[in-house]
């Protein structure tokens, strides 16, 4: 693809989640439906984080971008910057959210995302936050090739921020007793350790799935994977 088609798909993706996000805070201030509490505000929501994660990261690209010169020292370091944002927390946060989401809707939407909420988000933002995300994703990928690090070095990455925000969700729920996601209220203590732990493993099996396609997409000489 060539650079120009590339600059006005980030571009895009950036204002899209732009968008998003800001059709999000000027919710602020409406009466909350059930289901929704006000400690934490929407950061103790993956869903929202994952929002942030990937502006941010278009945001990156978008600048990497428009960057003179293919080999100065600033493109150079957003692209590595870029890279590892994508590869380490855009990618497989992203699908986690997808289809642990729709997974859990399926099964009981009243555990994720109960009807209470229909009226407070139109559907579109619904899908916005839960949908539209998968195909962005995976376009990205077909825009251009990823370097991966280390895979040790990337899931660790990616451990430590998984392990932060569980201890956020613990957080929360030990000062107001409420649980960031209804589902975890079923249950016991030892339950809830090994649903994290089965969720950091989607979570990595994410990053290993983002790694293999970007790599069978472009070929390994052009990602030049570090997989050691």
């Amino acid at each position: 693809m060539s650079a120009m088609l590339r600059a006005v798909y980030h571009i895009l993706a950036f204002s899209w989640y732009a968008f998003v996000i800001q059709s999000l805070a000027a919710k602020d201030g409406e009466e909350l439906p059930p289901g929704i509490f006000v400690y934490g505000g929407p950061w103790k929501y993956l869903t929202f984080l994952n929002l942030i994660l990937q502006m941010v990261f278009f945001g990156l690209a978008t600048i990497s971008d428009l960057q003179p010169g293919k080999e100065s020292s600033a493109r150079n370091g957003l692209t590595r910057c870029k890279d590892l944002l994508f590869s380490v927390f855009a990618f497989p946060v992203g699908m986690f959210v997808v289809l642990l989401f729709w997974v859990i809707f399926a099964y009981d939407r009243q555990l994720v995302y109960p009807a209470s909420l229909d009226a407070f988000f139109p559907p579109w933002m619904n899908h916005a936050m839960h949908s539209f995300v998968l195909p962005i994703l995976l376009g990205e990928i077909l825009v251009q090739p990823h370097t991966y690090p280390k895979t040790k070095n990337g899931l660790a990455a990616l451990g430590i921020v998984g392990v932060a925000y569980l201890s956020w969700v613990i957080w929360v729920y030990l000062s107001v007793g409420i649980w960031v996601y209804p589902l975890l209220g079923l249950f016991s203590t030892t339950g809830i350790a090994g649903l994290f732990f089965f969720n950091m493993c989607i979570v990595a099996l994410f990053y290993l799935l983002g790694q293999t396609v970007n790599s069978r997409v472009w070929g390994k000489d052009k990602v030049m994977l570090k997989t050691a």
